[in-house]
């Protein structure tokens, strides 16, 4: 019979084997010889680069078309109240697309009132007409930013933007 306390049990052995990670070493440069190693052509950079910034020089045309996007799907939730889940869904999808793309072309307002309308208009259960207040006055900071072509944080007039959202916010909710 067992001593109390002491289990007949045999002891488990757990083996830990540590694969090499050959992805990491692939994208490191380090899974290839050095004679085999890829470095970029510098023209093909300085054309990216060239590529990249005539569409920074669109971005605000561009995202305006979708703040303009985002005003009609607001016009519908104050015309058409028993369609706003809908709506919301389609003001979520349109909220997360800007935020992903604001900061890439210099304007990271944008991004941040994307990211917050974007966690704002997530489907609610009651959609009140202040959620959908909430919802116009994200759009229309995004507006100011576009507009006014605030690049970077904005300084005082993005932080009085960001103060103007926040109480527009607690004040409807």
């Amino acid at each position: 019979m067992a001593e109390p306390g002491v289990s007949n049990k045999p002891t488990v052995k757990v083996r830990f084997y540590r694969l090499r990670n050959r992805l990491k070493e692939k994208t490191a440069g380090l899974g290839q010889s050095n004679d085999q190693l890829m470095f970029l052509d510098e023209v093909a950079l300085e054309a990216a680069q060239r590529i990249f910034e005539e569409m920074a020089e669109d971005y605000p045309d561009w995202v305006n078309e979708q703040i303009e996007a985002l005003y009609e799907l607001h016009r519908r939730c104050v015309d058409s109240p028993e369609q706003r889940r809908g709506l919301f869904e389609q003001i979520t999808a349109q909220a997360h697309d800007l935020k992903g793309q604001g900061g890439t072309f210099g304007y990271p307002l944008v991004t941040a009132f994307a990211a917050s309308l974007n966690r704002f208009s997530t489907i609610r259960h009651d959609i009140t007409d202040n959620h959908v207040e909430i919802i116009k006055a994200h759009i229309d900071a995004m507006r100011a930013v576009i507009r006014d072509r605030i690049k970077g944080d904005g300084g005082e007039i993005g932080e009085a933007l960001q103060r103007g959202l926040e109480q527009v916010i607690a004040k409807y909710r």
